[in-house]
C-alpha cells in the first residue's frame, strides 16, 4: 500500500499548503515522514549538463549547508540535483528527492543507488503522481513547482536560458520565495540563466554563508569531524591539522612539514579553490 499525505492532513507541509491553488491535493512518499523534514528547506538546482565549476560549487555550498541542519530540496536528475541530493547524503545531511514520475518509478534509473541512500539516511521520496505514472514534458514543471514551493528559498547554481532551473526559479518569485543564484563565467551558456537571475535582483551566493545567514543560522568552524574534512587525506590533513594551531604562510608550511614550497603552495591553492582555507596578510588559515 502507497503511503501518502492530503493537503487536509496535519502533517502536510506548511509552506507548500500556503502555495493555494497551486499545492498538490496529494503527496505520495517513501521514507520517514517526518515535520521536522520541513522546517528549514532549501531547493538547490542547476544544470543538466553540469560543468566541473558547477558541481564543485554546489559541493562546496550544499556540504556546509546541509552539514548545518538544512534540508536540500531537489528534483532527482542527473546534473545539478542528483549533485545536490548526493552531496546532502554524503554529508550526513537530509534531502528531499521530489520525482517527475509515480513514487514507484526511480527515474533515471541508473541512479538507483543514490535513491536508496537518500532513503537510508532518513530522507524522502516525494511525488504528486502515484504508482508507475510515466514521466512526460509536463511533469517536470509539475515537479518543479513542489520543489519551490517546499523551500524557503532556491539556490540557482547554473542555468540556461530556457532551463528547467528558470522555471524553477519563477514558480519561487510567484509563491514569494527568496531566490539566489551563483555567478559564473560569462563565457559559459549554463551561466547565462544565473546572470540574468542576478541582473533581476537575485542574491548573490558566493559561499553558504550566504545562504546561511537568511536562514539566520551561524555558520560553524570547521574540523576534522566535518564530513568534508574527514574524507581528506595525506598532505591536506596534514595541512588542515597545522593550520587550525596557528596560521601559517606557504614556506613556513613547507619547512614544518619537510616538503618543497611549490608542491605546498599548489595544494594550498587547490584547497583554497574547494574553500577548506583562506589567505590573508600572506599567511593560510582554517576559515
Amino acid at each position: 500500500m502507497e503511503k501518502v499525505v492530503t493537503i487536509k492532513d496535519k502533517g502536510y507541509p506548511g509552506l507548500l499548503r500556503k502555495i493555494g491553488k497551486d499545492a498538490p491535493k496529494k503527496l505520495y512518499y517513501k521514507g520517514e515522514w517526518d515535520e521536522e523534514i520541513f522546517e528549514n528547506c532549501l531547493a538547490v538546482v542547476g544544470s543538466r549538463r553540469l560543468t566541473s565549476y558547477g558541481r564543485k560549487i554546489t559541493e562546496q555550498l550544499v556540504e556546509e549547508i546541509a552539514t548545518a541542519g538544512i534540508t536540500i530540496v531537489s528534483g532527482f536528475m542527473y546534473g545539478g540535483d542528483e549533485a545536490a541530493h548526493k552531496t546532502a547524503v554524503e554529508a550526513g545531511g537530509r534531502t528531499i528527492a521530489v520525482m517527475p514520475c509515480g513514487i514507484d518509478i526511480i527515474h533515471p534509473e541508473y541512479q538507483e543507488e543514490l535513491y536508496n541512500e537518500i532513503l537510508k539516511k532518513k530522507g524522502l521520496i516525494v511525488s504528486e503522481f502515484e504508482g508507475k505514472f510515466p514521466p512526460a514534458l509536463w511533469t517536470y514543471p509539475k515537479r518543479n513547482r513542489i520543489v519551490a514551493g517546499l523551500s524557503k528559498a532556491v539556490l540557482i547554481v547554473e542555468a540556461g536560458l530556457n532551463s528547467g532551473s528558470l522555471i524553477t526559479a519563477e514558480f519561487a518569485k510567484k509563491f514569494g520565495r527568496k531566490i539566489f543564484a551563483v555567478p559564473g563565467p560569462l563565457t559559459s551558456e549554463v551561466s547565462k540563466g544565473t546572470s540574468q537571475l542576478i541582473k533581476e535582483g537575485a542574491g548573490v551566493a558566493t559561499e553558504a554563508g550566504d545562504i546561511l545567514k537568511y536562514y539566520n543560522i551561524s555558520r560553524t568552524k570547521p574540523s576534522l569531524t566535518k564530513p568534508g574534512l574527514a574524507r581528506l587525506g595525506g598532505l591536506e590533513r596534514e595541512i588542515i591539522e597545522k593550520l587550525q594551531r596557528e596560521s601559517l604562510e606557504a614556506d613556513a608550511l613547507a619547512r614544518i612539514l619537510g616538503l618543497p614550497v611549490a608542491k605546498v603552495g599548489t595544494t594550498l591553492s587547490l584547497m583554497q579553490l574547494k574553500g577548506f582555507i583562506n589567505q590573508e596578510g600572506g599567511k593560510y588559515h582554517v576559515d
